[in-house]
C-alpha cells in the first residue's frame, strides 16, 4: 500500500513538473528562419544534421540562444528564397513561439549569380546588366512575396516577436582578392543593391509591425578587405564567400539582433561561446527530423571566375586580351570597367 502510494506521489509530482515546465520553455520558444545569412555559411563550422543547410553553432540565433536562454529551433537553410522559407520551414511556428528571427530575399534577386558575374573581368562580364535584373526584381516582384511570407509567419505565430535582419554591404571600394575583378564602380552598385533589398524588406516588415534590423552601420570598416574582416572575399572553399564569418555573426548580427528579439543586449563572453558549442548535437538531432524537406532547397553559391572556358577565351580573342599575360588581362578590365562606368553613367 505504501509502496503503491508513493508511486502514484511520484507519478503526480512528476506530471506537475511537466505542467509547471511547460509555461516556462514555451516562454522560451526561438525559431530562426531564413537563408545562409542566417544559417552560418561562413563561419566554416556546421553542425552535422544531415543536410547541405550549413547551420553553424556560431551563427547569430545559436548565439543569442545560448546567451538568453532559449530553446532554438534552428530552421535557416543556405540558399532558401522565400518559397523554401513558406514550404520547409514555416511548420517550425506555433502560438507557442515567443521570438522569430529570420533574414530572406537575397537568394530571391540572385546575388550569388550577379557577385559572380560582375567578379569576372570587364571585358568578359556585364555587371551592370546582372545588377539591373537583381534590382527589377527586389523593385517589382520581391515585395509582394515578402509581404505574403510576413502575413503567414503572424498568422502561425500571433504572440511572437519577430525580427527580420537585413544584409550588410559587402564592398568599402576595393577589391584585394588575386582572382576576383569588382571595379570600384562595380562595388558601388552592388552596395546600393544591398541597400535597395534592405529598404524594400524594412518596408514590408514594418508593415506587418515587424522590427528591422539593418546591419549596414555596424558593418562599416568590417566589409571585404578591410583590416578587420567581418565579411569574407573570395574563399577556400569557395562557398564560404562573401558571407558573415564568425566575428562578422559574434561582434555584428548578434548585438544587432538581440536587443530586439530579446529586449536585452548580447554581450560574447567564453561561457556563451562554450555553451553554443556544446548544443551542436542536440540541434543536429533536432534539425535532422526535417532533413527531407531541407534536401528541396538548392544551393546558392558564388563561383570563382574561370578564364580556361571556351566562353572566357572567346571573350579575351575580341578584346585583344592575352590569357597568358595578368598585366593583360588588368589592363583591359580597367579599360572595360571604365568604359562600362561610362555608359552607365550616360543611360
Amino acid at each position: 500500500m505504501t509502496r503503491t502510494f508513493g508511486v502514484i506521489a511520484a507519478l503526480g509530482a512528476a506530471a506537475a513538473l511537466t505542467v509547471s515546465a511547460a509555461p516556462a520553455q514555451a516562454a522560451n520558444s526561438y525559431v530562426a528562419l531564413g537563408d545562409s545569412y542566417a544559417s552560418g555559411t561562413g563561419t566554416r563550422t556546421y553542425i552535422n544534421d544531415g543536410t547541405s543547410c550549413q547551420r553553424s553553432v556560431y551563427a547569430y540565433p545559436s548565439l543569442i540562444s545560448a546567451s538568453k536562454g532559449l530553446t532554438l529551433n534552428f530552421r535557416a537553410c543556405s540558399g532558401a528564397k522565400v518559397a523554401d522559407v513558406t514550404n520547409t520551414q514555416l511548420s517550425a511556428l506555433t502560438t507557442a513561439t515567443t521570438q522569430v528571427s529570420i533574414s530572406v530575399g537575397g537568394n530571391d534577386a540572385g546575388f550569388a549569380d550577379v557577385l559572380t558575374e560582375c567578379a569576372q573581368p570587364g571585358w568578359m562580364s556585364d555587371c551592370n546588366g546582372a545588377i539591373d535584373g537583381a534590382q527589377s526584381i527586389i523593385n517589382s516582384t520581391l515585395p509582394a512575396k515578402l509581404a505574403t511570407l510576413y502575413a503567414s509567419i503572424k498568422a502561425k505565430a500571433p504572440n511572437a516577436k519577430v525580427v527580420v535582419v537585413g544584409y550588410p554591404r559587402i564592398f568599402q571600394g576595393e577589391d584585394c582578392n588575386a582572382f576576383t575583378w569588382f571595379s570600384p564602380a562595380e562595388e558601388t552598385r552592388l552596395n546600393q543593391t544591398a541597400d535597395l533589398l534592405n529598404s524594400k524588406t524594412s518596408a514590408q516588415a514594418s508593415a506587418k509591425g515587424f522590427t528591422f534590423a539593418n546591419p549596414t552601420s555596424r558593418f562599416v570598416g568590417h566589409a571585404v578587405c578591410d583590416s578587420t574582416e567581418w565579411l569574407n572575399g573570395l574563399s577556400n572553399p569557395v562557398g564560404e564567400s562573401y558571407h558573415p564569418n564568425v566575428a562578422g555573426h559574434r561582434d555584428g548580427l548578434a548585438p544587432l539582433v538581440s536587443t530586439p528579439l530579446t529586449g536585452s543586449a548580447f554581450k560574447v563572453s567564453s561561457v556563451t561561446l562554450r555553451k553554443a558549442e556544446l548544443s551542436a548535437d542536440r540541434m543536429a538531432g533536432h534539425q535532422r527530423r526535417y532533413a527531407a524537406v531541407d534536401a528541396l532547397i538548392a544551393p546558392e553559391q558564388f563561383r570563382t571566375p574561370d578564364l580556361t572556358t571556351a566562353a572566357a577565351k572567346a571573350a579575351a580573342k575580341r578584346a585583344g586580351v592575352d590569357l597568358g599575360s595578368r598585366a593583360s588581362i588588368d589592363a583591359a578590365d580597367r579599360t572595360w570597367s571604365q568604359r562600362q562606368a561610362k555608359e552607365l553613367a550616360a543611360r
